[in-house]
């Protein structure tokens, strides 16, 4: 029986935290998206428009872009949104002591400034054309900087559609829509936000109508699934590809001549397709194909023969100094996951015939982010969703001085350079151009081993309309809306 009458959704974990500036998980970023709103946001397709401001212009050389807010724009308190705000907001992103995860994300942008309290003007390092997908991320929201110990108030002030009534940890936040909002009511007056860490668990929720949409569900139960529910079992292509990294810190995997070789002897195909079975794709590379029009990238010998890829593979640990007398012997760290450990024994499977040994290590999730940051592995799962559909959002987290998000510890000066030299570029074509040369630098460095490149995936229940698969995989509250009569 359902708690109330309002919008159930449920989350694969617990937020973090409520401050949109100080977290990057997926949980939070779509609470935070519930509750803040920019001078854009996404709409059901998971495209910018316009959020707080209703129009902006941008100059002839592409730096210096223009904002006008709405008129009479307030927070859920009754306080007005000035342009004042945003400058506060991207301030407080940059400042070290609230050391923000996502604060080199924004590095494209050198100033924001004020041209009175209705206009934002937003001055770039260069050219940034993806500067209104930017901007609707949370983390440069229109905060309530002007109460003090805002997040953890109850009720949060918010700008968005709903504001957070409260929040029982590890059971639900739950929220209402928010009088002061400048947009249409949304079609639920309330959101329930829940954690379920299990799959299964998850889609028996969406099953016995205690939840409307769950956006996990166990891959090997997807066929069994699709025939139960029909079109309400949703897959589409997602920005995001999936990896593990090597700590490239330390033996073995400091050289390259192993971590190519373990990733020539990697059959994608057949986890994607075989193993998997939810529409994902295999990756050589680290950029999700379509991005920026590009194709996903393959080195050379994704076409060889599994027969020549393992010669290949062997003559290279041979010239590493592993072989029958010294054999190749590591642990592979996951996260607590079905799926993950599925994955995991396969890749040991496939190394068996080169010799190498390749242990299971299982944590639940917090434990196995925090030995990443650590650099507490040898190789481990990981991988990237895309807070934007450019390049240098998956290229980037590779930098030499990426920061604790650089979990393999790659330092390559020619591959910043060229990334840097990408970042430069203003022409489309020829930005892409030079995105690809940097990011087939970092796959031949092999700092990571990519393995397929995502789907989303959601069970959504019958009362749901207007939800719209996209590749940016945004599904905010306010867009959705109830099936008739129901």
């Amino acid at each position: 029986m359902r708690a109330h009458d309002g919008l159930v959704r449920i989350m694969e974990d617990e937020v973090k935290s409520l401050d949109p500036q100080t977290v990057s998980d997926l949980a939070s970023m779509r609470v935070a998206a519930d509750q803040f709103e920019g001078l854009t946001r996404f709409n059901a397709n998971g495209e910018p428009e316009p959020g707080l401001a209703q129009s902006w212009s941008v100059s002839a050389d592409g730096r210096v872009w223009t904002f006008v807010l709405r008129p009479s724009i307030r927070f859920s308190d009754g306080t007005s949104i000035t342009a004042d705000v945003f400058a506060q907001v991207f301030a407080r992103l940059r400042a070290e002591a609230t050391a923000s995860p996502t604060k080199s994300l924004f590095d494209p942008i050198a100033t924001i400034t004020t041209d009175g309290p209705g206009m934002v003007i937003v001055s770039l390092v260069q050219p940034f054309p993806a500067l209104t997908e930017l901007l609707a991320h949370p983390a440069m929201s229109a905060l309530p900087l002007h109460r003090k110990g805002w997040a953890s108030a109850r009720p949060i002030v918010s700008s968005g559609a709903y504001t957070v009534q409260q929040w029982v940890l590890n059971d639900r936040i739950d929220m209402a829509a928010n009088q002061y909002w400048q947009g249409p009511q949304p079609a639920f007056d309330t959101v329930s936000w829940r954690p379920v860490t299990d799959g299964l668990t998850a889609v028996r929720q969406v099953e016995a109508g205690q939840a409307d949409v769950a956006t996990e569900f166990p891959s090997a139960r997807l066929e069994d699934l699709r025939a139960k529910h029909g079109s309400a079992i949703r897959t589409a292509p997602y920005r995001g590809t999936y990896y593990f990294a090597f700590n490239t810190r330390q033996p073995p995997f400091d050289d390259v001549r192993v971590r190519k070789a373990l990733s020539m002897a990697v059959e994608r195909d057949w986890l994607a397709g075989k193993l998997l079975a939810t529409g994902v794709r295999p990756a050589w590379g680290i950029v999700p194909p379509g991005t920026s029009g590009l194709a996903g990238y393959r080195p050379e010998w994704a076409d060889w023969s599994r027969k020549d890829r393992m010669k290949a593979a062997t003559v290279l640990l041979t010239k590493a100094g592993y072989g029958p007398g010294h054999p190749l012997v590591f642990d592979i760290r996951f996260n607590s996951d079905t799926d993950h450990r599925r994955v995991a024994v396969s890749l040991a499977a496939m190394w068996k015939d080169l010799g190498v040994e390749a242990r299971m290590l299982n944590s639940e999730a917090s434990l196995h982010f925090a030995s990443l940051r650590r650099g507490d592995f040898a190789l481990a799962r990981s991988g990237w969703i895309g807070d934007l559909s450019v390049p240098e959002n998956f290229l980037g987290v590779h930098k030499s001085d990426g920061g604790p998000i650089n979990y393999s510890g790659y330092a390559n000066p020619a591959f910043d350079k060229a990334l840097y030299a990408a970042l430069a570029e203003p022409d489309a074509k020829r930005r892409a151009s030079a995105m690809r040369a940097a990011e087939a630098i970092a796959v031949e460095d092999a700092p990571v081993l990519p393995l397929y490149y995502y789907v989303s995936k959601a069970f959504v229940g019958p009362r749901i309309a207007g939800w719209r698969d996209n590749i940016a995989n945004v599904h905010p509250s306010r867009t959705i809306t109830r099936s008739p009569n129901k």
